[in-house]
Protein backbone atom coordinates (compact mmCIF):
# COMPACT_ATOMS: atom_id res chain seq x y z
CA UNK A 1 0.00 0.00 0.00
CA UNK A 2 1.33 3.48 -0.80
CA UNK A 3 2.12 5.45 2.32
CA UNK A 4 3.05 8.86 0.97
CA UNK A 5 1.06 11.50 -0.90
CA UNK A 6 3.63 11.25 -3.70
CA UNK A 7 2.99 7.52 -4.16
CA UNK A 8 -0.78 7.91 -3.85
CA UNK A 9 -0.76 10.64 -6.48
CA UNK A 10 1.40 8.53 -8.78
CA UNK A 11 -1.10 5.67 -8.62
CA UNK A 12 -4.05 8.04 -9.06
CA UNK A 13 -2.44 9.54 -12.16
CA UNK A 14 -2.19 6.14 -13.80
CA UNK A 15 -5.76 5.24 -12.81
CA UNK A 16 -7.03 8.57 -14.13
CA UNK A 17 -5.21 8.16 -17.45
CA UNK A 18 -6.77 4.74 -17.87
CA UNK A 19 -10.22 6.04 -16.92
CA UNK A 20 -9.95 8.89 -19.43
CA UNK A 21 -8.84 6.57 -22.22
CA UNK A 22 -11.74 4.23 -21.46
CA UNK A 23 -14.25 7.02 -22.11
CA UNK A 24 -13.56 6.83 -25.85
CA UNK A 25 -13.27 9.60 -28.42
CA UNK A 26 -16.99 9.84 -29.19
CA UNK A 27 -17.89 10.40 -25.55
CA UNK A 28 -15.01 12.85 -25.07
CA UNK A 29 -16.22 14.87 -28.06
CA UNK A 30 -19.83 14.97 -26.83
CA UNK A 31 -18.82 15.77 -23.26
CA UNK A 32 -16.46 18.54 -24.44
CA UNK A 33 -19.32 20.13 -26.39
CA UNK A 34 -21.55 20.03 -23.29
CA UNK A 35 -18.79 21.51 -21.13
CA UNK A 36 -18.26 24.36 -23.61
CA UNK A 37 -22.00 25.07 -23.51
CA UNK A 38 -21.97 25.22 -19.70
CA UNK A 39 -19.02 27.61 -19.70
CA UNK A 40 -20.31 30.01 -22.32
CA UNK A 41 -23.68 30.46 -20.58
CA UNK A 42 -21.96 31.12 -17.22
CA UNK A 43 -22.28 34.73 -16.09
CA UNK A 44 -18.69 34.86 -14.81
CA UNK A 45 -17.36 33.74 -18.20
CA UNK A 46 -19.52 36.28 -19.98
CA UNK A 47 -18.15 39.05 -17.76
CA UNK A 48 -14.47 38.23 -18.25
CA UNK A 49 -12.38 39.63 -21.07
CA UNK A 50 -8.92 38.06 -20.55
CA UNK A 51 -9.10 34.30 -20.20
CA UNK A 52 -6.37 31.69 -19.88
CA UNK A 53 -7.14 28.39 -21.59
CA UNK A 54 -5.17 25.44 -22.96
CA UNK A 55 -4.80 23.28 -26.04
CA UNK A 56 -6.04 19.73 -25.33
CA UNK A 57 -3.80 16.68 -25.36
CA UNK A 58 -4.28 12.96 -24.68
CA UNK A 59 -8.04 13.07 -24.38
CA UNK A 60 -8.38 16.25 -22.31
CA UNK A 61 -11.61 18.22 -22.53
CA UNK A 62 -11.49 20.20 -25.79
CA UNK A 63 -12.34 23.87 -25.23
CA UNK A 64 -11.32 25.08 -28.69
CA UNK A 65 -14.95 25.74 -29.74
CA UNK A 66 -15.02 28.53 -27.13
CA UNK A 67 -12.15 30.31 -28.85
CA UNK A 68 -13.90 30.02 -32.21
CA UNK A 69 -17.29 31.19 -30.94
CA UNK A 70 -16.00 34.03 -28.73
CA UNK A 71 -13.23 35.71 -30.76
CA UNK A 72 -13.90 39.02 -29.00
CA UNK A 73 -12.41 37.58 -25.81
CA UNK A 74 -8.71 38.04 -25.15
CA UNK A 75 -7.60 34.39 -25.07
CA UNK A 76 -4.22 33.41 -23.64
CA UNK A 77 -2.28 30.15 -23.80
CA UNK A 78 0.56 28.95 -21.57
CA UNK A 79 4.08 28.39 -22.84
CA UNK A 80 6.17 26.04 -20.69
CA UNK A 81 9.71 27.13 -19.92
CA UNK A 82 12.57 24.75 -19.18
CA UNK A 83 12.88 25.90 -15.58
CA UNK A 84 9.43 24.58 -14.72
CA UNK A 85 7.25 27.64 -14.98
CA UNK A 86 4.86 29.08 -17.55
CA UNK A 87 4.51 32.37 -19.38
CA UNK A 88 1.40 33.46 -21.22
CA UNK A 89 0.91 34.62 -24.80
CA UNK A 90 -2.13 35.66 -26.84
CA UNK A 91 -3.84 32.88 -28.76
CA UNK A 92 -3.09 33.10 -32.47
CA UNK A 93 -4.11 30.03 -34.50
CA UNK A 94 -1.49 30.93 -37.11
CA UNK A 95 1.33 30.90 -34.55
CA UNK A 96 1.14 27.61 -32.66
CA UNK A 97 4.01 25.17 -32.16
CA UNK A 98 4.07 21.57 -30.93
CA UNK A 99 5.58 21.05 -27.48
CA UNK A 100 7.44 17.76 -26.80
CA UNK A 101 4.69 16.91 -24.29
CA UNK A 102 2.30 16.75 -27.25
CA UNK A 103 0.13 19.85 -26.91
CA UNK A 104 0.18 22.97 -29.06
CA UNK A 105 1.68 26.10 -27.54
CA UNK A 106 1.87 29.73 -28.60
CA UNK A 107 4.94 30.85 -30.48
CA UNK A 108 7.31 32.29 -27.82
CA UNK A 109 7.93 35.29 -30.09
CA UNK A 110 4.39 36.51 -29.41
CA UNK A 111 3.99 39.18 -26.69
CA UNK A 112 4.06 38.01 -23.08
CA UNK A 113 0.97 38.91 -21.04
CA UNK A 114 1.49 39.35 -17.27
CA UNK A 115 -0.50 36.82 -15.21
CA UNK A 116 -2.12 39.60 -13.17
CA UNK A 117 -4.13 40.51 -16.29
CA UNK A 118 -5.84 37.09 -16.34
CA UNK A 119 -9.41 37.29 -15.05
CA UNK A 120 -10.42 33.65 -15.55
CA UNK A 121 -8.21 30.56 -15.76
CA UNK A 122 -9.65 27.41 -17.38
CA UNK A 123 -7.46 24.78 -15.75
CA UNK A 124 -6.96 21.24 -17.08
CA UNK A 125 -6.06 18.25 -14.93
CA UNK A 126 -6.09 14.48 -14.81
CA UNK A 127 -8.76 14.58 -12.11
CA UNK A 128 -10.39 16.91 -9.58
CA UNK A 129 -12.33 16.34 -6.41
CA UNK A 130 -15.50 17.94 -5.13
CA UNK A 131 -13.57 20.34 -2.90
CA UNK A 132 -11.71 21.69 -5.93
CA UNK A 133 -8.35 19.95 -5.42
CA UNK A 134 -6.57 19.07 -8.65
CA UNK A 135 -4.49 16.11 -9.75
CA UNK A 136 -2.04 17.35 -12.37
CA UNK A 137 0.59 15.54 -14.40
CA UNK A 138 3.33 16.00 -11.83
CA UNK A 139 5.33 18.80 -13.42
CA UNK A 140 4.03 21.51 -11.12
CA UNK A 141 3.60 24.10 -13.90
CA UNK A 142 0.02 25.02 -13.06
CA UNK A 143 0.70 24.72 -9.32
CA UNK A 144 3.36 27.41 -9.55
CA UNK A 145 1.08 29.68 -11.55
CA UNK A 146 -1.93 29.15 -9.28
CA UNK A 147 0.13 29.86 -6.16
CA UNK A 148 0.43 33.47 -7.30
CA UNK A 149 -2.94 33.79 -9.01
CA UNK A 150 -4.72 35.78 -6.31
CA UNK A 151 -7.10 38.10 -8.13
CA UNK A 152 -8.71 35.86 -10.75
CA UNK A 153 -11.18 32.99 -10.93
CA UNK A 154 -10.07 29.35 -11.27
CA UNK A 155 -12.32 26.89 -13.11
CA UNK A 156 -11.26 23.24 -13.13
CA UNK A 157 -12.27 21.45 -16.34
CA UNK A 158 -12.82 17.69 -16.35
CA UNK A 159 -15.11 14.82 -17.24
CA UNK A 160 -17.62 13.76 -14.60
CA UNK A 161 -15.97 10.32 -14.49
CA UNK A 162 -12.81 12.03 -13.25
CA UNK A 163 -14.53 14.05 -10.55
CA UNK A 164 -13.55 12.19 -7.39
CA UNK A 165 -14.78 12.41 -3.82
CA UNK A 166 -11.36 13.17 -2.40
CA UNK A 167 -7.83 13.79 -3.65
CA UNK A 168 -4.72 14.00 -1.47
CA UNK A 169 -3.06 17.40 -1.51
CA UNK A 170 0.04 19.13 -0.24
CA UNK A 171 0.48 22.58 1.24
CA UNK A 172 1.45 23.98 -2.17
CA UNK A 173 -1.67 22.68 -3.94
CA UNK A 174 -4.31 25.30 -4.79
CA UNK A 175 -8.01 24.36 -4.98
CA UNK A 176 -10.28 25.50 -7.78
CA UNK A 177 -13.16 27.84 -6.96
CA UNK A 178 -15.38 26.15 -9.54
CA UNK A 179 -15.49 22.83 -11.39
CA UNK A 180 -17.24 22.10 -14.68
CA UNK A 181 -18.06 18.69 -16.15
CA UNK A 182 -20.48 17.60 -18.86
CA UNK A 183 -23.14 17.35 -16.13
CA UNK A 184 -22.90 20.98 -15.04
CA UNK A 185 -20.91 23.58 -13.16
CA UNK A 186 -20.47 23.74 -9.40
CA UNK A 187 -19.08 26.08 -6.80
CA UNK A 188 -16.63 24.05 -4.69
CA UNK A 189 -17.60 26.00 -1.57
CA UNK A 190 -21.07 24.41 -1.76
CA UNK A 191 -20.69 21.38 0.45
CA UNK A 192 -23.87 19.83 -0.95
CA UNK A 193 -22.30 20.12 -4.45
CA UNK A 194 -25.45 21.65 -5.88
CA UNK A 195 -25.16 22.85 -9.45
CA UNK A 196 -24.98 26.62 -9.56
CA UNK A 197 -26.96 28.80 -11.90
CA UNK A 198 -25.15 29.35 -15.17
CA UNK A 199 -27.51 32.04 -16.43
Amino acid sequence: MPNTIHEIKRQLREQSRQARRSLGEDFQRQASAAICAHIETWALFQGCETILTYMPMRGEVDLRPLLERHPHKRWLLPHILSEGRMVFHPYDPEHLIRHPFGMLEPDPNLPIVPPDQIQLALVPGLAFDRQGWRLGYGGGFFDRFLAGFDNGICLGVTYHALLLDHLPHNEYDIPMQYIVTEEGMSDTSHHDWSVISVG
